[in-house]
């Protein structure tokens, strides 16, 4: 960033705190704070204060979307495909707009239309009803009448892959892109149901094998793994004259009222979106949704407002999954370590959608000059794919960094020895040293080492995941006469505690308690908020907080330098005062200065403001840190009953960064999460297909198997403070790094224990036993 006239130099405390801080000088823009000193220098920022929503969540008095109740309101149902590959021929919906009670009915299929009339999973829209009652809207969905021409399908993804399988797409209406996931760039060839590949190359990688001393070829595979939100999706929309206001369980509202604009005609003044609390999203609540689609449209016939809410079987076939991969690595190395080549097939399946390839973990973490990359996504008639944390890297690291372990061990050298070798982030190399102390790594012995059925090991794995930030980020600050302060932004709390960190943010800058700040969040009438995926929240919205808080201070400043006969610039809030900088004892209370004021309030809006580092890539509203070191390394110690191939995960090591922390303990929170369902991936979660009809047959979260209290491991917690000086709170994301380390560091310990690799996922008891020799292996 050039020094320009509306520029000043700035001097931010630089480095791993653990290690050792130094100072790095930016331009930043003149009206932004000064640098934050480090967290053991403030007050309120870097400290563990709870959820001011805390009480309400545990007694419910929070309000859910499906608490929504307004005057006049209908229900609705949506009727969905019984078959995984078919075409509407004709639907008959006249007994139930004669049912009584029944106030609307839509239908997605039009048979005029062969491209909106044709089916391609079971559980796929075909019509929605509103009416005045749930029962009343299911009986009337068992009145409507539907003429299906039944379609070959294909549910599995090698049958997928071969030239003669049934087509899921055709070129007109196959996908040309997907926000998550890779491949996602448009304009891929599609031969038969495989899309791609989606190449990425550097280097001469048949060079680089040639040099190579040792080479590790693998393949692996893992499961689809479905969200299971305890919430479950949900929406209550009033469609009115003067414009239309949607309650939703959502990760975006500002974006999910652009795309109800668009979809709908709308201006977007005359489009609000409202959410109060979430009980979980991790990716799938992120756009309108084909039942938002049919809410609007319903309330809209209607003139009522229509609630629609999915059931569990709804939201395990419709609601998003993250897809299943299927991978092949090889990599080549010096004697010493050093990395020559990488080779990436992929392959991988959203069902009719796409963004299913393994991320960008082979082609990023390790130094290798040559990389050959290609990864593609293969159709099947199932459920649409849909981001889910960390997607991408999540399976991708499932099968590197089992492969650089397999590395390690054909050279001799252990894992963390090589990972010193050829992982150049420093950030890395502390929370390894810091991991392999916590978890005792000294005592790890060769593989199978162990006598007797019950065999222990220890793994580690990494993570790595881009520092993200929403441009298209504000937060408003208002101050009123009578002291209190407020905090608005539509930004959305999905159970992650940004309202905390906010309350925070804003308290430390005017000397407050978080407790004196409201915030006002989750509604679009607020200044705009950024999404809450891709770890990009608190990246996005607090350091415009604190700057909305700064120029707020400033203008409270000016007034009370008047009363105190002290120049501005000597002033600063603490404690609830304005005091003098080198005269504490002439001072005013936050309040009264407030009082003061010459309007009932004073306010600002602050939007974010480039890094000021500059960004490592920049697309429309969405941007990355220059540096790539975001990520942690987790450590995992499990036992393995060899009678019964069960797997105990006894501990997690965690240590993770994200710049600045700004509240530890909801920090811990969150990788806790993150752990915990990167437990539940590596040993339980399967989504089932019935290959002779398509259908899921664990739709529910009782044969669907998710890590339970009795399967929930010791899982230890250290949050590096890491600085690098690049916004005016210098905090980054922590929610997906959390999750894509858990699997492997599960796999690898799990081989150190048995000796044996298992390259698929689930781990469940049976694929241990085959691995073992002692069982068949399942097909």
């Amino acid at each position: 960033m050039a020094k320009q006239a509306n520029l000043r130099t700035a001097v931010f405390p630089s480095g791993i705190a653990s290690v050792g801080l130094g100072t790095v000088e930016r331009q930043i823009p003149a009206d932004e704070p000064p640098p934050l000193p480090p967290n053991n220098e403030l007050r309120v920022i870097g400290k563990s204060f709870p959820r001011p929503n805390g009480p309400a969540k545990v007694t419910g008095a929070v309000r859910f979307t499906v608490d929504i109740s307004l005057p006049g309101m209908l229900h609705a149902r949506v009727l969905r495909s019984p078959l995984p590959h078919a075409v509407v021929r004709s639907i008959d919906v006249s007994a139930a707009a004669r049912r009584p009670g029944v106030r609307a009915v839509l239908t997605i299929a039009d048979p005029a239309n062969p491209k909106s009339a044709k089916l391609g999973y079971v559980g796929a829209p075909v019509a929605a009803v509103a009416a005045v009652s749930l029962p009343a809207a299911e009986a009337a969905l068992h009145l409507i009448r539907v003429n299906y021409e039944t379609l070959p399908f294909v549910a599995d993804m090698a049958t997928a892959r071969a030239p003669a399988s049934p087509s899921v797409h055709d070129h007109e209406t196959a996908p040309s892109g997907h926000p998550s996931g890779f491949p996602a760039a448009a304009n891929l060839p599609l031969n038969g149901n495989v899309r791609g590949p989606s190449l990425v190359r550097r280097g001469d990688v048949i060079k680089g094998f040639a040099e190579a001393d040792a080479v590790v070829e693998a393949e692996y595979s893992t499961s689809v793994q479905t969200h299971c939100c305890i919430e479950p999706h949900a929406i209550v929309a009033d469609w009115r004259a003067d414009g239309l206001t949607v309650y939703m369980s959502t990760q975006f509202t500002a974006g999910v009222r652009d795309e109800i604009a668009e979809t709908f005609g709308l201006p977007l003044n005359r489009v609000r979106v409202i959410v109060d609390a979430m009980g979980g999203g991790f990716g799938s609540k992120s756009s309108l949704g084909n039942y938002g689609y049919f809410a609007i449209a319903l309330s809209r016939q209607a003139k009522a407002p229509v609630r629609l809410f999915l059931e569990r079987e709804e939201e395990q076939m419709d609601a998003g999954n993250r897809p299943g991969t299927w991978q092949r690595l090889r990599i080549g190395a010096k004697r010493d370590g050093t990395l020559t080549a990488i080779s990436l097939v992929s392959y991988g399946t959203a069902g009719i959608g796409l963004g299913a390839g393994v991320g960008s973990n082979a082609e990023a973490l390790y130094s290798c000059p040559n990389f050959d990359g290609a990864q593609h996504d293969v159709f099947i008639n199932a459920g649409p794919g849909c981001a889910m944390r960390g997607p991408g890297n999540t399976p991708g690291a499932y099968g590197l960094e089992q492969t650089i372990d397999e590395l390690a061990e054909k050279l001799g050298i252990d894992p963390l020895a090589l990972r010193d070798r050829i992982d150049p982030s420093p950030i890395r190399r502390e929370e390894r040293r810091i991991g392999a102390a916590r978890i005792g790594w000294s005592r790890r012995r060769r593989p199978g080492a162990d006598s007797g059925p019950a065999k222990r090991g220890l793994g580690v794995a990494q993570s790595l995941w881009g520092a993200n930030v929403q441009t298209n980020a504000a937060c408003e600050v208002r101050v009123f006469c009578d002291g209190t302060v407020e905090v608005l932004s539509s930004v959305q709390d999905i159970g992650t505690g940004i309202t905390t960190v906010l309350a925070q943010t804003v308290a430390e800058v005017l000397g407050l308690r978080p407790d004196q700040i409201t915030v006002r969040i989750g509604d679009t009438e607020f200044p705009p908020g950024g999404p809450s995926y891709g770890s990009r929240t608190t990246a996005s919205v607090t350091p415009p907080a604190r700057t909305a808080a700064w120029r707020v201070l400033q203008h409270l400043f000016a007034e009370a330098a008047l009363l105190l006969n002290a120049a501005p610039e000597d002033l600063i809030a603490h404690e609830g005062k304005i005091l003098v900088r080198q005269d504490f004892d002439r001072a005013l209370s936050f309040k009264d200065t407030a009082a003061h004021l010459r309007t009932d309030r004073v306010a600002a809006v602050a939007s974010r403001s480039d890094d000021y580092g500059g960004f490592q890539r920049r697309a429309g509203q969405d941007a990355a840190l220059a540096q790539r070191d975001l990520g942690g390394v987790q450590f995992a110690e499990v036992a393995v009953d060899t009678e019964t191939g069960i797997i105990r995960v006894e501990r997690v090591v965690a240590v993770q960064d994200c710049g600045r922390p700004m509240n530890p303990r909801q920090i811990e929170s969150q990788v806790q999460g993150g752990v915990l369902m990167g437990v539940s991936y590596a040993l339980f979660e399967e989504r089932i297909l019935d290959q002779a009809t398509g259908r899921m047959v664990n739709p529910d979260l009782e044969q669907y198997k998710l890590v339970g209290v009795r399967e929930t491991p010791q899982i230890d917690v250290v949050v590096l403070e890491n600085y690098q000086g690049q916004s005016a709170t210098d905090a980054y994301g922590i929610a997906e790094p959390a999750n894509i380390a858990t699997a492997p560091a599960i796999a690898n310990a799990v081989y150190n224990a048995i000796g044996v690799r298992l390259r698929s996922l689930p781990m469940n008891p049976a694929a241990v036993l085959a691995a073992l020799g002692k069982v068949a292996h399942r097909s």
